[in-house]
């Protein structure tokens, strides 16, 4: 693979995933179906990329299988590791379980119980650790030197990049004419993929010439942010990333190739509040069919309360990451919606 990937690589990572993750619907999100949840009808067209319907609720199957199936035989032999807060966890064991190879996840302490149990219903190994994303990586290091296992990283890998950028490129052929992709960063795999793929789709006439991407994360863990408009990849103390409710967007930094990624085609990144993040949940449910956790919710809540922070568009499409929502808090976003709207 070249320093950046390429539109070519994205092609064969769509092929190579094709049978296992599922090219995800984009549904149109009514204007009218915002009114339900008390907001007003915003001056564009609303597009939901559900990311929540693959076979793991999430996005991460992508990547994760993309660069599994890769691996020599010999590799996936040894078993293969990574260390996530739960939906590249599950990418990773399911991946591994399709190609018959063992799977080790490093995960933190707080991570959703749902998550942990759907790992290790997938028949992972669990490795706990302390919330810090530096704790799993150094963990999962120390056990690839101890045990050989093959090292299946959460978004810096070009083979994770390619992996997460086929979503980018069924959204500019699902809605060609798109003005504006909205998508969460964390780590970066992600909005690096989809921003890659969109922009050099753009370049091949596939897609709007003047399309844009923009990330959103939470502003209780806005490194990437940071990292974006000062050019210079920055760390966030664990203590300050763990204080948001979206727990799969709280890595304490970009990926350097995903940092890369990002400066040369995403075009800005804007960040939404803990309350509007459980707005967008509560709009989810009250106006589609789909389930978002908070992580997932953020890209909604970027285009439903920071539209005058964004560039003009006609047509949005904001990626639903994962749907691996708490029962718990589902419970309590429900009671809400009865006792009055979203906002």
């Amino acid at each position: 693979m070249s320093d950046f990937v390429t539109l070519d690589e994205i092609g064969a990572a769509k092929e190579r995933i094709s049978g296992v993750a599922v090219r995800t619907p984009l549904y149109r999100l009514e204007r009218a179906r915002l009114q339900l949840a008390g907001l007003p009808e915003p001056e564009f067209d609303l597009y939901i990329k559900a990311e929540s319907e693959q076979p793991i609720g999430s996005f991460k199957l992508r990547g994760a299988y993309n660069m599994v199936s890769q691996l020599t035989p010999e590799a996936r032999s040894r078993g293969v590791i990574t260390y996530s807060s739960g939906n590249h966890a599950q990418g990773v064991a399911y991946a591994a379980r399709a190609l018959g190879a063992k799977a080790v996840i490093v995960m933190p302490s707080n991570a959703p119980a749902v998550k942990k149990a759907a790992t290790r219903a997938l028949g992972a190994e669990i490795v706990e650790v302390g919330p810090a994303s530096s704790e799993r990586r150094m963990k999962a290091e120390e056990l690839v030197a101890k045990f050989g296992y093959a090292m299946i990283p959460p978004y810096d890998a070009p083979q994770i990049i390619a992996g997460q950028a086929t979503c980018g490129l069924e959204i500019v052929e699902q809605l060609p004419d798109v003005d504006l992709v909205i998508a969460p960063v964390s780590g970066g795999g992600l909005l690096s993929g989809i921003a890659t793929a969109v922009k050099l789709a753009a370049q091949a006439g596939l897609a709007s010439p003047d399309v844009k991407v923009w990330g959103a994360e939470p502003e209780l863990a806005a490194d990437a942010k940071e990292s974006f408009y000062s050019k210079t990849l920055v760390e966030w103390p664990a203590e300050k990333t763990v204080r948001t409710i979206g727990d799969g967007l709280r890595t304490q930094s970009l990926g350097v190739l995903n940092f890369s990624h990002v400066i040369h085609h995403v075009d800005g990144i804007v960040t939404v509040m803990e309350e509007e993040i459980l707005a967008a949940l509560r709009v989810i449910l009250t106006a589609t069919k789909l389930v978002a956790e908070p992580s997932g919710a953020v890209s909604l809540a970027a285009a439903l309360f920071h539209a005058q922070e964004l560039p003009s568009a006609r047509k949005v499409a904001v990626v639903l990451s994962g749907g691996n929502l708490e029962p718990a808090l589902r419970e309590q976003l429900e009671r809400e919606m009865v006792a009055g709207p979203a906002v």
